[in-house]
């Protein structure tokens, strides 16, 4: 009777193991992806303010294009 306690106990220690394991891979995957999003997050911004920018100089050429006619 006590071999097959011993045998429940290592078997539900594996997998308690193996559940923590499993939850320190998911942890980190998602760790990695919030990092790898906040980066394109931050260079979609830039790209915005850049886009922005642009929007901004073409409209003053056009206004002063206007203001000239």
């Amino acid at each position: 009777m006590d071999k097959n306690i011993g045998e429940q106990l290592n078997k539900a220690y594996e997998a308690y193991r193996q559940a923590c394991m499993d939850k320190d891979h998911a942890v980190k995957e998602l760790h990695q992806k919030t990092e790898n999003y906040m980066q394109q997050i931050r260079e979609q911004q830039e790209k915005i303010e850049l886009q922005n920018s642009i929007i901004a100089k073409l409209k003053s050429q056009l206004a002063a294009l206007n203001a000239n006619r």
